[in-house]
């Protein structure tokens, strides 16, 4: 039988304002556990929650980004369980009338070996609190509760369950990850719980119409965990229906060193936690007025930047894509472009795709803190496109500015000079070269004048060795046209 994947995605974004969502609690990172939650968070008799104006800025300005309504008015409810970090009992979040409804994600994705490109629709996203925090590995038979995390603002996104595979689901994940960073309404640091994923996972014959009973991955923090948790969750839910089980809708885990998920608890449905209007806040009203003060400070969004990207600068639908992909390596590319002109835009298109990424990648560093800036790459693709040096030894130059972590603006031609780089442009020197190759190479250029224009390149090939690769290419290949026309 062939099965169809149905994927649908949670994802909790830890907002960046600077206290709690009811309180006036620091949530600062790696404070002492229980030294960051105050009375409202622990819900002690007379306390009143007060909501913070920061956190709904930020689900408007999610909203706006997503191109959904935001609703003029949305209540806060109660959603009861128990959890020993849960000191309310309850959680504050929003159920029936979330802040923002609707919206699209679209994104891009490698298929077959192709670009494909796909929008996912947004069910809705609701602000809600964080509960605290569980801690098994440092009680030697015990469990600890730090309640510094409880009510911690968050924006849970709830996807429409339109992915098909593993591929596309982790595309979408990392997209709203560079949105919400994009925006600044999160910080995106999934190591410390700031941006988290639920993956609700099923399978269904293909041609069904009817979704089969889904299972819930909880609180995956990397993109590679997510995956490999898909594909585990996929083989499991089709063996053990192809063996004659079924699968009951559950809330599983993930563990990354057995590679397997784990069964965690049976799935609670919304009338399990008993949701009804917290009695202590008021609807949260939202007037257009504040809707368009929002607007007016929203960053160019990166469907707009990718647009003026190939408008602008004429770049191909992937550069664009690519180099949107953060914030901070669109601004970086800008910066490149304002500096060494737009007749270099792909140039540098193709630097930043190429052996900046790359080398971002080896050494596990951001944009933002690479040692080669702007301006000294600028410098660079302007030496490369004016002949000083040839491509091969910009990447020669690439490097050693790089180690350099120097914040001179000169630093290409510094080291071009301290190398000796420097091509040969001088047409009587390279005259000299091209008559001594010929001289020494009957052979190609007779196949050359019969017609053989391949074997141009062996002559090229020589001459570039003669000059111990110091010669200008272009140049070289010219003279020798010139040459063998004669």
């Amino acid at each position: 039988m062939q099965w169809e994947v149905v994927i649908g995605l949670e994802n909790h974004v830890q907002l960046t304002t600077q206290s709690k969502i009811f309180s006036g609690s620091s949530i600062r990172f790696g404070a002492e556990p229980n030294t960051q939650a105050s009375p409202v968070d622990l819900a002690l008799p007379g306390v009143l929650p007060v909501l913070n104006r920061g956190a709904v800025e930020r689900a408007i300005r999610f909203g706006l980004a997503v191109g959904a309504k935001i609703a003029p008015q949305s209540v806060f409810a109660r959603k009861n369980y128990f959890y020993p970090d849960l000191p309310k009992g309850y959680q504050i979040s929003q159920f029936e009338d979330p802040v923002v409804q609707g919206g699209t994600v679209s994104f891009a994705y490698e298929k077959d070996g192709k670009l494909e490109t796909k929008t996912v629709n947004l069910t809705r996203a609701h602000l809600e609190e964080d509960a605290g925090k569980s801690l098994h590995e440092d009680y030697a038979g015990m469990s600890g509760i730090d309640l510094n995390r409880a009510g911690t603002p968050l924006l849970e996104i709830v996807s429409e369950p339109e992915m098909r595979s593993a591929n596309e689901a982790v595309a979408y994940a990392k997209a709203l990850h560079s949105l919400v960073m994009w925006l600044g309404v999160c910080d995106g640091n999934m190591q410390e719980g700031s941006f988290r994923c639920d993956v609700n996972v099923s399978v269904r014959p293909v041609g069904q119409k009817e979704f089969g009973t889904r299972c819930e991955i909880k609180n995956l923090n990397s993109f590679r965990f997510m995956e490999e948790a898909i594909h585990y969750e996929v083989r499991r839910q089709i063996e053990l229906i192809e063996d004659g089980g079924k699968v009951i809708q559950a809330t599983r885990l993930w563990d990354p060193d057995r590679k397997e998920t784990r069964s965690m608890r049976t799935k609670e449905d919304a009338q399990d936690y008993r949701y009804f209007p917290d009695p202590d806040l008021p609807p949260l009203v939202i007037g257009q007025d504040w809707i368009d003060r929002v607007k007016a400070e929203m960053p160019e969004l990166p469907g707009a930047l990718r647009a003026r990207f190939t408008g602008e600068y004429g770049l191909p639908e992937y550069d664009s894509l690519v180099l949107t992909s953060s914030k901070a390596m669109a601004g970086y590319y800008e910066a490149v472009v304002a500096k060494a002109g737009k007749e270099n835009a792909k140039a540098a298109a193709n630097w930043m795709m190429g052996d900046v990424s790359s080398t971002l990648n080896r050494e596990g560093v951001d944009i933002g803190d690479a040692p080669v800036t702007a301006a000294q790459l600028a410098l660079l693709l302007k030496r490369i496109a004016d002949g000083t040096i040839s491509n091969k030894a910009g990447k020669e130059v690439f490097a050693a500015m790089w180690e350099a972590k120097s914040d001179d603006e000169n630093l290409a031609d510094t080291v071009i000079d301290q190398k000796g780089l420097k091509q040969i442009s001088d047409t009587g020197a390279l005259e000299a070269i091209v008559d001594e190759v010929l001289a020494a190479n009957a052979k190609s250029v007779e196949q050359y004048r019969a017609g053989k224009e391949a074997a141009i390149n062996a002559l090229i090939g020589q001459a570039m060795k003669a000059s111990k690769g110091k010669a200008n290419p272009a140049q070289v290949t010219e003279l020798l046209k010139q040459k063998l026309a004669g």
